[in-house]
């Protein structure tokens, strides 16, 4: 660890990257979140802390080091909190700042799982308490969201995309609302610069059993806040929290009165303008979809066929596949008695590994079956991930879990029996004490039981092991073996086969919209494109119940909080880099384990073509709005203080239509957006001119462009507009 460790900062210092040096990094990270599983390891824990601390100080990088989640580091490393609130935290001396390095804006998804959702509003609500309460330093996990490549999802049994519900999704698409919100409130945050920097602390105020202020003013009295003093004399910033999770609360703060909705916060960059509520979503709300990519088939002539039975869906239609052989393939083989630990042997090379023995059934042990109606089963007290059990050749079963008791029921004929199991890991464990140890494979005993003369404990049998596919290691998936291996033809009226590989070839789309490919109908295998591993494709199903139809934002979140996806396949698209493509000819190679339909593969564009919004009178507008001075005897200023409705496709596409239009009392939600009894009759008309052949766009929630459909109510504009790509004609950026 030492050796790599040095070898990092080395190269850190070579390349001139360090802060002091003119470089971005401004700080390190030694371990990670090794406070949770310290005491696993007794007093070594805590001596292997200290060793590592010393050993990271002592490389003499000359940033500061950090750890999070160890409340004991040492005094010359800075503790950080990582959760999904850190507005409470304190690191362990007042000397060090407060730093926030993992604010989880989502979290992790497993095979089989329904898709977690952070909603906005709470991580916005959480970002701003952080910084009301004093925070320093605050760091999303994850801001980009990506994909785990090849064999390297952890988990075990974490899905290949690390979508992570974050602000910039997997294909590097805006993810919003979330993107813009956040981004309106760093700006909010911004605006109050000059103030936080300038106080150590904010001086807190009570509003009421739930309501509070954190004010930062670089020339308040400890004791009390001048509520008269304001613009040239100092510099005061003020956060303003309703914690109530369910009622909205008006509040008095420097003589004026404030509305805060449940569970958010409200900034006053001046102590007076409020810019921004984290409950108040202004920006708009992008519905991402896969589109049919049109492309250039190998085969033309089946174009039509493709076309209608895959609802204009554009998919190779000419495969070719080979099967994987069962078992003992190579002369790389070895024989052992017992049952060997699972990676001891695979060393990681491949997700599989083959056990092979020969069971001899004597005419005892049939007559004692039939007699006795006995089955016999293999026992396995612990498995991970996935077990397949084959005699003489043929799948008698699977098991899937992590550490699960297998008892799978098994059949044998007179004589002597090829019994096979393969072993499979899909993501290694990846965080917890002892992690090394896990291991995969089976545990306990392994043992045939049902047999006239008693159990046969499997451990005293002499066992062949073979580690991967003979299709892995002679590379059928890359570019030059692909093209010497022995494939044939697959027809379309094959029955769907296991154990079996599949390839074909298909062109690039055009445009510059991300690619993925849908494998919704294929069982479990791993997929590579042009080489490139792709990852792990499984099309488990989540269960149909613990998925919330409307989520609320108000309150703790929790990982099981605004769950989607219920009653569908974890993972059906698979994100393909442009970057891996060539124009046309690309090579696609599968292995399928459990039987699918290669024909119903296709070929999708990931695209946001739906836009919503909705903004109302109560909103405020663009913080960037904000005039933001540069000395400090200027005040905080707007000239515009109408809040404002911007709508924008993604690049490369323009607004085509607007779908929905009403500025009054609209009623529904994005795609479900229908008219209220209140409603300005020339709403879809100002939209569609202000937006439509345009890239982006915004429109003043006003009165004064609108009109006043109904006196004496707070208006809001509702608004679904559709995106296509851009042509030269008609388009403008602005």
């Amino acid at each position: 660890m030492q050796r790599f460790v040095k070898k990092i900062v080395d190269l850190m210092r070579d390349e001139m990257l360090l802060s002091w040096q003119g470089g971005p990094i401004i700080m390190m990270q030694i371990e990670n979140e090794y406070g949770n599983i310290e005491h696993s390891f007794g007093p070594g824990g805590k001596e292997y802390l200290n060793w590592a601390s010393r050993m990271a100080l002592g490389l003499g990088a000359g940033i500061p080091w950090i750890m999070c989640r160890q409340t004991d580091a040492p005094v010359d490393i800075i503790d950080t909190c990582n959760a999904y609130y850190c507005d409470g935290f304190k690191p362990n001396s007042l000397k060090k700042p407060i730093f926030w390095t993992e604010d989880w804006d989502g979290w992790f998804t497993t095979w089989g799982g329904s898709l977690p959702h952070r909603p906005v509003e709470d991580l916005a609500f959480a970002v701003a308490r952080f910084f009301q309460r004093g925070g320093s330093f605050q760091n999303y996990y994850m801001y980009f969201g990506g994909t785990n490549f090849g064999r390297t999802a952890g988990g075990p049994f974490y899905i290949t995309s690390y979508d992570y519900d974050a602000p910039l999704d997997e294909y590097g698409l805006l993810s919003e609302p979330k993107w813009g919100h956040l981004k309106d409130l760093h700006a909010a945050i911004k605006l109050c610069e000059p103030a936080l920097v300038a106080v150590d602390s904010p001086q807190y105020i009570k509003l009421g059993s739930k309501q509070e202020a954190h004010v930062y003013r670089a020339d308040a009295p400890t004791k009390s806040l001048n509520l008269t003093q304001h613009g040239s004399q100092s510099r005061c910033s003020a956060f303003l929290a309703n914690i109530d999770e369910h009622r909205a609360a008006t509040v008095k703060f420097l003589e004026q009165s404030y509305t805060l909705p449940p569970w958010s916060v409200t900034i006053l960059p001046d102590c007076r303008n409020a810019v921004f509520n984290t409950a108040k979503v202004r920006v708009q709300t992008s519905i991402k979809s896969m589109e049919p990519a049109l492309l250039d088939l190998v085969d033309i002539s089946k174009l039509k066929q493709a076309v209608a039975q895959n609802g204009g869906s554009s998919v190779p239609t000419s495969w070719m596949t080979m099967k994987e052989p069962i078992g003992i393939w190579s002369e790389n083989h070895f024989t052992v008695k017992g049952i060997l630990e699972h990676l001891n042997v695979t060393k990681d090379n491949s997700d599989y590994l083959w056990y092979f023995t020969r069971i001899h059934v004597t005419d005892e042990d049939i007559a004692f079956w039939e007699e006795n109606e006995v089955q016999p089963a293999i026992t396995i007290d612990s498995m991970r991930d996935v077990v397949r059990v084959f005699i003489n050749g043929q799948l008698t079963g699977s098991v899937v879990g992590h550490w699960v008791k297998v008892v799978q029921p098994v059949q044998f004929q007179k004589g002597y029996n090829d019994l096979m199991l393969l072993s499979q890991t899909v993501g290694l464990q990846n965080y917890g004490a002892f992690l090394e140890k896990d291991g995969a494979g089976f545990r306990g005993q392994n043992k045939l039981t049902g047999f006239k003369d008693g159990d046969i404990d499997l451990s005293n049998l002499l066992w062949t092991y073979q580690v991967g596919l003979q299709g892995e290691f002679q590379k059928l998936f890359s570019m030059e073996n692909s093209e010497t291996a022995e494939w044939t033809d697959l027809k379309l009226d094959d029955i769907p086969s296991t154990f079996t590989w599949y390839k074909t070839h298909f062109d690039t789309p055009s445009g510059n919209d991300p690619v993925a490919l849908d494998l919704g109908s294929m069982g479990k295998g791993q997929a590579w494109v042009n080489g490139h591993h792709i990852g792990r494709y499984w099309t488990l199903v989540a269960p149909e119940d613990g998925c919330q139809e409307n989520c609320d934002y108000r309150g703790a979140y929790g990982s099981g909080k605004c769950r989607t996806n219920c009653g569908k396949p974890t993972q059906t698209w698979y994100h393909v880099p442009r970057s891996w493509l060539q124009a046309s000819n690309n090579l696609l190679v599968l292995f399928e384990e459990t039987g699918g339909n290669p024909f119903e593969i296709s070929v999708k564009l990931r695209s946001a073509r739906i836009l919503c919004a909705q903004v109302s009178e109560t909103h405020y507008p663009p913080p960037q709005k904000w005039f933001h001075p540069d000395s400090l005897d200027r005040n905080i200023s707007i000239k515009d203080t109408m809040p404002e409705m911007q709508l924008q496709c993604q690049d490369g596409y323009i607004i085509s239509s607007v779908e929905f239009a009403s500025y009054g009392n609209p009623q529904g939600s994005c795609q479900k957006f229908s008219r209220g009894n209140c409603h300005a009759p020339v709403s879809l008309a100002v939209v569609s001119k202000a937006c439509q052949g345009r890239n982006k766009c915004s429109i003043a929630v006003s009165n004064t462009v609108f009109g006043d459909p109904c006196r004496g109510i707070v208006k809001t504009l509702a608004v679904e507009a559709k995106c296509v790509l851009s042509t030269s004609v008609g388009y403008s950026p602005y």
